[in-house]
């Protein structure tokens, strides 16, 4: 690949992770109910789900779903089905600062999230469309590169957003806050579910 592509491609990623979206939510709420250390394996699958799911879309399965009506149609209702039970167990979430009774979204569910997050289809669908190049190599180590690039991108941007989780518990000393905090970030991923069924 060439460096201009992976430069551009790699500003591309880091703008993509760091926006706003269901999955920062998510690291958001992690890291202000368990804390920096117990939210990592979510913070990982985030970031290496993402990446795998950016390196399979550009090598063609975006074009097999975005091709399809139907399977997108089924996708996107999984999808917002899977975000509303996210966003109640975020909102209905104890919280309580790191509390040892509080289960974290874990690698496997966070990877996982990716595939019915509609910002993560967004942003593969379009990274494939636009940095793919013809001139610049096969296409599968292009999609292997593009997905390595984007692990590099999202994790410094994602840990920013589980920092900040965790810089909120400072905040959040009493149990009414924990819990107008978790519904607040509940709230806020229940309404990214607009973008996916209008």
């Amino acid at each position: 690949m060439p460096a201009e592509q992976a430069l551009a491609f790699l500003v591309f990623a880091f703008v993509a992770a760091v926006t706003p979206g269901p999955s920062n939510v998510l690291l958001t709420a992690t890291g202000a109910n368990v804390g920096l250390l117990r939210g990592l394996p979510c913070l990982f699958g985030v970031a290496l789900g993402m990446g795998l799911m950016m390196a399979i879309v550009a090598f063609g399965l975006g074009g097999l779903v975005l091709g399809s009506p139907r399977v997108l149609q089924a996708l996107n209702w999984l999808g917002a089905a899977f975000l509303l039970w996210l966003s109640w167990k975020i909102a209905t979430a104890r919280g309580g600062g790191g509390g040892a009774e509080e289960k974290p979204v874990g690698f496997l569910g966070a990877a996982g999230f990716q595939w019915v997050n509609p910002k993560s289809w967004l942003v593969s669908a379009s990274a494939a469309g636009t940095y793919l190049q013809a001139e610049a190599g096969s296409a599968l180590l292009q999609a292997l590169s593009f997905g390595l690039l984007f692990v590099v991108a999202a994790l410094p941007s994602c840990l920013a957003w589980l920092a900040f989780g965790v810089v909120m518990q400072r905040f959040l000393r009493s149990e009414r806050a924990f819990r107008t905090f978790n519904l607040v970030m509940g709230a806020l991923l229940a309404g990214s579910v607009v973008m996916i069924v209008l």
